[in-house]
């Protein structure tokens, strides 16, 4: 396996665009279309929060009950959330608009949306946009990046990743792109994240892959404790990369589901890492858990932290702070036992022994934690299991960024 450049359109057969359709931004794109020139085999995840966005019922359906999907249509800053019936129905609108340029079938489309929640979408320029992008569709990766770049709303940077595999004597290609950056919490975020294959793979198993990995890469981010109405993970395989269908777990599955980690964990630090106004990735890594459970509480627990982000923004290293959101996370250790560690690329620095702190240089620490990447280790010396957690700092441009995000 190997990382190569590249987005959604490194798989073979799956083309992009994008287009200025001035639903909210009047000075970019704020479309994308994803489209694949053979059927594909869909797989889905999507939020956990009871208030669900109208594209996430849609997509829901399509994924369940259709038998194939062949396009994505998204729009960027209006999220077409807590808009009724007639939300609802401007989905049905956009994939018929979709399928009679593209000439497939409605229910193959596809949408999403991103962005201020409780607006209608301006359906004539969604229409127009669709028409704008259908003779754009490029295969290139200047046209995966474009639409990466026009699915973005509070996002600092384009998000995207490719690599290739071995597969039955055939190389296959997977990439993605996706956006996020507020209201980032676990069990999905506002995070939109379309990920594509040339792989031919059943259903069934496409879609126990995706719902595996799901739970160590998206559901350990969190930027803020928000979790999102729009949350939506959609994964297609086209099968044009010629390999045999896998319908069982053999070789060639859990070298996809290693494939699938790598795009997946990669793009979900990505969000992290562009958390609104935030100046750091923070990793938080348990080790020596008794099981994966325990470790995953934990991780979660000190990465949603307020006090522990301030501190990392501050490029404090006050431990103390991890090690109480430790004990409030609900998983039982002995804090007595507690190691901890933090690390980047300024170097490791050991903080406390058995739960209690040791004489580390104060000006070290701070050098640690002055990169754009740091990451806490605790060993909490009751077993094998581990679990990694991913989150940013929290700064004042966070509240600059929500304090007038519909203005």
């Amino acid at each position: 396996m190997k990382q190569i450049s590249g987005g959604v359109t490194a798989a073979k057969g799956f083309l992009a665009a994008s287009a200025a359709a001035g639903i909210k931004y009047k000075d970019r794109q704020d479309m994308a279309l994803i489209y694949s020139q053979a059927p594909c085999k869909a797989a889905g995840t999507f939020t956990t929060n009871l208030v669900k966005a109208a594209p996430v019922k849609w997509d829901q359906k399509i994924v369940e009950q259709s038998p194939f999907a062949q396009a994505i249509v998204v729009n960027a800053g209006i999220a077409n959330a807590c808009t009724g019936a007639e939300g609802f129905s401007y989905c049905s609108q956009t994939a018929k608009a979709a399928a009679d340029c593209l000439h497939i079938p409605e229910d193959s489309v596809l949408v999403a949306s991103t962005g201020v929640i409780g607006m209608q979408l301006p359906m004539d320029r969604i229409k127009k946009g669709i028409e704008t992008m259908t003779p754009l569709l490029s295969e290139s990766q200047e046209g995966g990046t474009k639409a990466a770049q026009a699915i973005m709303t509070t996002d600092t940077v384009k998000k995207e990743v490719a690599v290739e595999f071995e597969a039955g004597g055939k190389t296959v290609t997977i990439g993605g792109m996706c956006k996020g950056s507020g209201m980032i919490h676990p069990n999905m975020c506002t995070m939109l994240s379309f990920v594509t294959t040339d792989l031919s793979i059943s259903k069934e198993l496409l879609t126990e892959a995706l719902k595996e990995d799901v739970k160590d890469t998206y559901n350990m981010i969190s930027v803020d404790g928000d979790t999102s109405t729009n949350d939506t993970v959609l994964l297609l395989a086209n099968g044009m990369a010629g390999n045999p269908e896998i319908t069982e777990k053999n070789q060639d599955y859990y070298e996809f589901c290693r494939a699938l980690n790598v795009i997946n964990e990669t793009l979900a630090k990505k969000i992290a890492g562009d958390g609104e106004g935030c100046t750091a990735l923070f990793e938080v890594k348990i080790v020596g858990a008794q099981t994966k459970e325990q470790a995953v509480t934990l991780a979660k627990s000190v990465i949603t932290s307020n006090l522990t982000k301030a501190a990392i923004f501050g490029h404090d290293a006050n431990w103390g702070r991890i090690l109480c959101a430790m004990g409030y996370s609900g998983a039982q250790f002995d804090p007595e036992q507690v190691d901890l560690y933090f690390e980047s690329k300024a170097g490791r620095l050991q903080i406390i022994e058995n739960g209690v702190a040791l004489p580390y240089s104060e000006q070290k620490a701070t050098e640690i934690l002055s990169q754009p990447e740091v990451t806490a280790i605790a060993d909490i010396k009751m077993g094998d299991a581990s679990a990694a957690a991913w989150g940013c700092d929290l700064t004042f441009d966070y509240v600059k960024i929500n304090a007038d995000y519909r203005s």
